[in-house]
């Protein structure tokens, strides 16, 4: 039921449930919107459909600590254990590249979350209009399976480490409590995961603040001098650190499409990118001091873990206070992880009950993200180097898409846009075509992974991976030749919307 408001006229007392002449439908009726208003206690009605204005609420400052709290955790600080431990690179070296990757990220991120408040849509859902209706299955698709299972399993590794460290536990329970506390959190939806993030962030923020005080006293920086670093060092750290923060781009306006429509544009557009650009910096670079702080023998020895090489250095109370906060970190990101693959799922088009709306495919997502999540509780640093990298092969041509859709009809005015986003018969295959060979050919010419390495990767190591900026240039060539082709392209203008 709705906190603190009892069921009106037309308004059933449970989602999906009584009487009402919208009780068959398989989205949620405005009424049903309205009524969910700002209640924090309370089931989320919406999927994929627009947010009507009249249900619009909520301060853009929400959002620095909607995107600051999910990065507090040990995903974040693994980059920067990478760069160092993994990569070799030195200390500074790895610091410039962690700010290039994740200025760039958080850049896309806050532009993308700016058709949340003009449409009221998902991410996904805002797609549309360059992907036609049926060709936005392949980015939403791919997007519910990165958010909804792959991310949910790296970040539920993470906190379960932390969580088994702090009790001494074995891994596997650990996993299972932190499944559940997650999972409840998208469950509920939209307000309830604002909350969250907001009690969480003065919690994770002290606590990091006063590790990375702890481990810049005692790193020492000189050691990690870059003499032992991998073939594109630089390059690939720029890229997992872009991985790690344009990894959230494809969330940008599930979180921003309640905003009412008013909302100036750079509150929009900046608390994110402060949240995410600030974060994931403090975090990354802790991490990389972080290796320093011990010896190379030692760091080897304790790999297994990571949680645990990272707090080895710390005293006592502060360690058990860095793996609470890692463990907390874990869970405020993967209820966003959960909700936005649930999101994206239902971005794709495909028809559910309501019984089976977004909240119970949120549950479906974290049952398969736990099993995916139990596979990686063993050589966990490596499958998670090679996810950062995996996710930007198709998150670079979807970019590349977006923002060219998006300077293209610039001069088209929102109501039409809005109208053509849910117009079922839209179709655009020049996207999913031009996507979906640049996504192949940056990774068969420019992948640079332990599982793959690329045609040009393999002659010319010291470029990296550079799959994401060729997968993003080599999309945008060909999106913008095959959209030329009649036959491929929608000649479709965006219809405006009756008027009476």
């Amino acid at each position: 039921m709705y906190a603190g408001q009892p069921p009106g006229p037309g308004i059933p007392a449970v989602y999906g449930t009584g009487p009402g002449p919208d009780t068959d439908r398989m989205t949620a009726a405005p009424t049903e919107i309205s009524a969910y208003g700002d209640h924090v206690v309370a089931v989320e009605p919406t999927g994929a459909e627009p947010v009507p204005e009249q249900a619009r609420h909520g301060r853009p400052i929400g959002l620095l600590w909607t995107w600051t709290s999910p990065n507090m955790e040990f995903a974040t600080v693994f980059v920067g254990v990478l760069a160092v431990g993994v990569f070799g690179l030195g200390f500074w070296p790895a610091v410039l590249a962690i700010l290039l990757g994740t200025g760039l990220g958080a850049l896309a991120h806050a532009f993308l979350g700016l058709s949340g408040p003009r449409f009221g849509v998902p991410q996904m859902a805002a797609g549309r209009s360059a992907f036609g209706y049926l060709g936005n299955a392949l980015p939403a698709g791919l997007n519910a399976l990165t958010a909804g299972i792959g991310w949910f399993a790296v970040n539920s590794v993470s906190a379960t480490y932390a969580l088994s460290t702090l009790l001494g536990w074995h891994p596997l329970p650990c996993l299972f409590i932190v499944v559940v506390l997650q999972c409840v959190l998208a469950y509920f939806g939209h307000n309830f995961i604002h909350a969250a993030e907001k009690y969480a962030f003065p919690v994770l923020t002290v606590i990091f603040l006063v590790t990375a005080v702890v481990l810049l006293g005692k790193a020492h920086l000189g050691a990690a001098d870059g003499s032992a670093a991998a073939p594109g060092a630089f390059l690939l750290t720029v890229g997992a650190s872009f991985g790690y923060a344009a990894g959230w781009t494809p969330y940008g306006s599930d979180y921003t499409r309640y905003l009412p429509k008013a909302t100036p544009k750079w509150a929009v557009a900046l608390w994110p990118a402060l949240g995410v650009f600030l974060s994931c910096v403090a975090l990354e670079t802790v991490g990389a001091a972080s290796v320093t702080a011990i010896s190379p023998k030692l760091f080897t020895s304790l790999s297994a873990n990571p949680t645990a090489a990272f707090t080895y250095a710390l005293p006592g109370w502060l360690s058990k206070l860095t793996l609470l906060a890692i463990t907390i970190g874990g869970i405020a990101a993967n209820a966003l992880n959960i909700y936005s693959g649930s999101l994206s799922f239902l971005a794709t088009g495909i028809k559910l009950p309501r019984l089976l709306r977004r909240a119970g495919v949120s549950v479906v997502f974290g049952v398969a993200g736990t099993l995916l999540a139990w596979s990686g509780l063993s050589d966990s640093g490596t499958k998670y180097e090679n996810f950062l990298l995996v996710i930007t092969y198709w998150i670079g041509p979807w970019l590349a898409i977006t923002f060219i859709d998006r300077y293209l009809r610039r001069d088209e005015p929102d109501s039409a846009i809005a109208a053509l986003l849910e117009d079922t018969t839209h179709r655009n295959w020049a996207a999913p075509i031009a996507m979906a060979l640049g996504t192949a050919l940056g990774v068969w010419l420019f992948s640079n992974q332990t599982e793959y390495v690329g045609l040009v990767a393999r002659h010319l190591p010291a470029i990296g991976d550079s799959a994401f900026e060729a997968g993003f240039l080599i999309t945008a060539v060909l999106y913008l030749t095959l959209r030329q082709i009649p036959a491929l392209s929608s000649a479709k203008v965006a219809p405006e919307p009756a008027t009476t």
